[in-house]
């Protein structure tokens, strides 16, 4: 019976696991193998190299560069989302207080729940479309617009918000961020709701407020949840091609502008595996961008893990 049931499941495993390996595992071999190349990607003919494209990587500013501006995204978008998400989300289940002294969310909460996920809804390159209307380097703009009505920027010289080294980093955090807190705000008021409300009512009657409530008993019980989030953010902060290479297309190819002010690894691989033609270069890139993911998720995984709460 129990040989049966082994090939019973090997049977049903086959197939899902050959998929994967042809369409997943395969792929990522081959860019391994291509960037131990000088492979021009025109043709098949190619010479190894060894690790001379790694070597280059290193030696390379314009890359270093798009580097750390993937670790600035990787340091504030998980952050600021998961903060702006965690407060909404405490407010819209157990930030109100009833008559009767129970604990609930605020009047309306099922109705901003609404109006917070509604971003999350949109396609990325909707969400460039109108950021770059907000952004716009001229008194058309959305925020250059309402600068110029209330006398804080000169109509005769409006600010280029996607152009200006210290400041196109931050426009495109508020895009990402301004999209994904939604998300993460249904996805812990899910969590929030398994919590029960005893737990909170009993807090309350021993005098706790709000803040003793969200460090004490709300955030402790949704840390795993926290933990899922801050991986699933940190591989959107390490990627940020799309919103890179749709709000910035026009300083320069495949986004990152003239002076690379915003350029992450993803651009450049782009650029460099399409527009220059150095495509076992670029797969060097992509090999490097993916270790860098795998490390960042087992990072955080382990820095964040703790004995896991029961209720």
């Amino acid at each position: 019976m129990r040989k049966g049931q082994y090939r019973f499941v090997a049977g049903f495993l086959f197939l899902p696991v050959l998929l994967y390996v042809v369409f997943v595992i395969w792929p990522y071999i081959q860019t391994f193998g291509y960037s131990l190349t000088d492979w021009k990607g025109q043709s098949q003919t190619f010479n190894f190299v060894g690790l001379d494209n790694y070597k280059a990587l290193f030696q390379d500013d314009v890359f270093m560069a798009a580097i750390w501006h993937n670790l600035q995204f990787l340091v504030f978008i998980p952050v600021i989302t998961i903060l702006l998400a965690l407060f909404f989300a405490f407010m819209l289940n157990a930030g109100g207080r009833s008559r009767a002294g129970g604990v609930q969310g605020v009047a309306g909460s099922k109705f901003y729940k609404v109006v917070y996920f509604f971003p999350q809804v949109l396609s990325l390159a909707i969400l460039a479309v109108l950021f770059n209307a907000v952004y716009r380097s001229d008194g058309g703009g959305l925020l250059n617009g309402f600068l110029i009505k209330i006398h804080l920027v000169d109509p005769n010289n409006p600010i280029e918000w996607l152009n200006e080294p210290n400041v196109v980093l931050w426009a495109l955090m508020v895009a990402v961020i301004w999209q994904g807190v939604g998300f993460y705000l249904v996805l812990f008021s899910a969590a929030m709701q398994s919590i029960p409300k005893d737990i909170y009512e009993a807090a309350l009657i021993d005098g706790a407020n709000r803040n003793q409530s969200f460090f004490r008993i709300t955030l402790p019980l949704l840390w795993d949840t926290v933990q899922t989030a801050w991986v699933y953010l940190g591989i959107i902060a390490m990627d940020m091609f799309v919103l890179v290479s749709s709000m910035t297309q026009n300083m320069g190819a495949y986004g990152g502008g003239p002076d690379h002010h915003s350029d992450v690894m993803a651009t450049v691989m782009m650029r460099n595996f399409l527009y220059y033609g150095k495509s076992g270069y670029a797969c060097a890139m992509g090999v490097i961008m993916l270790l860098l993911t795998l490390i960042l998720s087992v990072f955080t995984l382990r820095v964040t893990r703790r004995e896991r709460i029961e209720f």
